[in-house]
């Protein structure tokens, strides 16, 4: 699915996944819900549905990578129910997860998988005071109302949209017996203490005669604002994070704050799941000024004022200090929690590629742009690495600018290190004439790549449209700016390193398998999703005399040089052996006692077949290595069972038995190494066994596809965690 606008009327489909959510977080008495729709072909997970939490609050959760480190991801990935019972334990399990929601709240994710296909994920918060482990009876109103929302789907004759931005669904409650709206006016006014209400935006819908009082504001011109906007005075991160707090965890929370130009307030927050109460109480005038005139603290019990507040983080005083402290600049929280967010998610990035995807997927949505021309710095000319949402002939005429180009300002803002912002055509033509007429973008930011005084790229963010940039945008791409920088920087050294790692591991495989008559054969080596090591899988293939083969494939224990330089030795010594025309069982004795006269501490498991193909067998013999699949022209595809013997390199006199099969025309023999079926949290017999199945109705008539299907049928979200090797076999017939 791929996302689109949203339409006019919205799909019945649509209405019956936000019921169903709905549905779902009164069912499980959960307080917030978000439901998360796949998007193929781009592997990512989509946000469609929210409840019980403000739009903007989900900013940096709206679109997701599958294999991204949360625990919906997981719980898809895994197709399991994933808890996580408090902040501490989502700080341990998911620290990236942790730094944008430094909350206390118990939180649930789980797959929605529906009978041919998975769909997403279902993401549940409960407020603080849930205990950390969920009941069996929760977890099973969880479950069932995940397949609930699975049969919805399954059943749609279309499919859902995904929208630019989930749609908002109300939990809803019970209705409570209506009051005299004017006598409970009367009342709180008669009260010394203010009364304010806020919807879950943080939008004051109601507010008493005594609050407007103590803010010092007519109440007709708050109503509808948020109190951090309209009040310049509580325009302070500390004070809208206590909302935040209270929204997310569903405990009371409490702060103080001054109402220029001395009048202390405390605000206490009471949320649920329709809003948030706030009683405003005003401090009373310090009764000795000599003491420093500072008066006693609200939360203060003796202070004969508020009372205790409440216990654990909620309870923190987020007001400045008394006497002396000059108040902070305003900041836009909502900003600088997608900052820390994309902070975080740039400490994940590995390659150059992935810093695009990143920037691609969750910058430039974040900012509203919609082009981008990552750059980086290559012997005194900006040399592009990634791009998005320009044509190839606007990427060609800007790669390989010079630095100093001034064709565009990049070369001026990597000069003076500071970005620069252009928010129409006509203000970037005023300085750089020929700039607006080579993309026809709109709007751009500048940002130079910078690190330690060097510079190593430069940033592009476009835009179709005329756009102006706030202070707050201005103020969050500065810094966003070095932490690219530092992950440019990063990924380009493990790019090179892990070229020139390919480059070796390359070398110490066969360049080309032998064609042989009789037999059609496939080969394929993946390294580890991450990391620049040398892998030691190997395979190889050999022709002996005019109607034998040798295929062979290992594992060498690690990823070092030594594993890489052990499995260059140990694929020579069954080169050697195997062409002087040594048994199966011989190569690997005669290799096993070479690797104990090396004094190597690492294993190497290997499998040994040789393959008449005059008489139609194959013989076999195992060092510790998973079996191969037999896959016969007609019927269904097996582990073949061996007797093998130990890893080589534990045992000088370890003997090989050998295994024979018969070989028929037309079969197919597919030989891997572990990192086909060893995948966590799963049992490797049945992992192969399942690969079995999927060999058994595989089309085998193209291996190289046929490798690509075991490979995703075995990681189906990519990210496989070890090197894996293939080597298939299919016998003419």
């Amino acid at each position: 699915m791929r996302p689109s606008a949203r339409p006019r009327g919205d799909l019945s489909v649509d209405d019956a996944l936000g019921a169903a959510l709905a549905d779902m977080v009164r069912r499980t008495g959960a307080a917030i819900g978000g439901a998360y729709l796949i998007e193929e072909p781009a592997a990512l997970l989509r946000l469609v549905a929210l409840c019980g939490l403000p739009l903007d609050f989900s900013a940096p959760w709206q679109r997701l990578a599958l294999t991204a480190p949360v625990p919906v991801a997981d719980a898809i990935e895994e197709d399991r129910l994933v808890w996580v019972g408090g902040q501490d334990e989502m700080a341990r399990r998911y620290p990236r997860a942790a730094a944008v929601l430094p909350y206390p709240f118990a939180l649930a994710a789980v797959p929605v998988r529906g009978v041919r296909r998975r769909w997403g994920g279902v993401v549940l918060m409960w407020p603080a005071d849930h205990p950390d482990r969920a009941t069996a009876r929760e977890r099973q109103h969880i479950t069932a109302s995940a397949r609930r929302l699975a049969r919805l789907l399954d059943d749609s004759p279309v499919p859902p949209t995904l929208f630019e931005e989930p749609r908002v669904v109300p939990v809803g409650s019970p209705g409570h017996p209506a009051q005299t709206a004017l006598a409970a006016v009367d009342y709180l006014d008669r009260l010394p203490d203010g009364a304010l209400a806020l919807d879950l935006e943080g939008r004051i819908t109601f507010m008493s005669g005594t609050a407007a009082r103590l803010l010092g504001r007519d109440a007709q011109r708050l109503l509808g604002t948020r109190p951090w906007q309209s009040l310049p005075w509580l325009d302070d991160l500390r004070y809208e994070e206590r909302y935040r707090m209270a929204v997310v965890s569903r405990t009371p929370v409490s702060f103080s704050a001054r109402r220029p130009p001395d009048q202390w307030l405390t605000f206490q927050l009471h949320p649920d799941d329709s809003g948030i109460s706030v009683r405003i109480i005003a401090e009373p005038e310090p009764s000795d000024p000599a003491s420093g005139g500072t008066g006693p603290e609200p939360s203060d019990p003796a202070s004969g004022g508020t009372g205790p507040e409440p216990s654990g983080p909620a309870s923190g005083r987020a007001g400045p200090a008394r006497a002396g402290r000059a108040e902070p600049a305003p900041a836009a929280p909502g900003r600088l929690y997608q900052l820390v967010h994309q902070a975080a998610a740039l400490t994940e990035t590995v390659t150059t590629a992935d810093l695009v995807a990143l920037i691609a997927d969750q910058i430039l949505p974040a900012f509203g742009a919609q082009g981008l021309v990552l750059s980086t710095v290559e012997a005194g000319r900006l040399r592009i690495t990634g791009t998005h949402g320009y044509p190839a002939d606007v990427v060609d005429r800007l790669d390989a600018l010079p630095i100093d180009t001034g064709l565009t300002p990049a070369g001026q803002v990597l000069a003076s290190g500071t970005p620069a912002f252009f928010g129409s055509a006509a203000e970037l033509a005023h300085s750089y004439p020929r700039a607006p007429l080579i993309s026809g973008k709109q709007a751009w930011a500048f940002l130079p790549l910078v690190v330690s005084g060097r510079a190593v790229g430069c940033c592009i963010l476009s835009y179709d449209r005329p756009h102006t940039f706030t202070a707050d945008e201005r103020a969050v791409l500065t810094p966003l700016a070095r932490l690219l920088a530092q992950a440019l920087d990063r990924a380009r050294l493990y790019d090179t390193q892990h070229h020139l790692v390919h480059q070796l591991q390359q070398a110490l495989l066969p360049r080309a398998l032998p064609a042989l008559p009789g037999l059609e054969v496939a080969a394929r080596y993946l390294p580890a999703a991450h990391g620049i090591e040398v892998g030691g899988d190997f395979y190889d293939l050999l022709r002996l005399d005019g109607t034998g083969v040798a295929a062979v494939i290992g594992d060498v224990e690690g990823h070092s040089m030594a594993a890489a330089a052990l499995m260059g030795q140990v694929r020579t010594a069954i080169h050697a052996h195997a062409t002087a025309g040594a048994a199966p069982d011989q190569v690997l004795a005669r290799t096993n006692r070479l690797l104990s006269d090396l004094d190597s501490d690492l294993l190497v498991t290997c499998l040994y077949a040789h393959l008449d193909l005059a008489r139609h067998e194959v013989v076999l013999a195992g060092a510790g290595h998973v079996p191969p699949l037999l896959r016969p022209a007609a019927g269904p595809a097996r582990p073949l069972r061996l007797d093998p013997g130990p890893p080589l390199g534990v045992d000088t006199g370890a003997r090989y038995p050998l295994t024979r099969e018969a070989l028929p025309p037309g079969a197919v023999l597919a030989l891997y190494t572990d990192g086909l079926v060893e995948r966590p949290r799963t049992d490797v017999q049945q992992a192969t066994a399942d690969l079995a199945d999927h060999l058994t109705h595989a089309d085998v008539h193209d291996l190289e596809r046929l490798i690509d299907s075991l490979v995703h049928r075995a990681w189906p979200a990519g990210g496989h965690t070890d090197d894996l090797a293939v080597l298939l076999l299919r016998t003419a017939g």
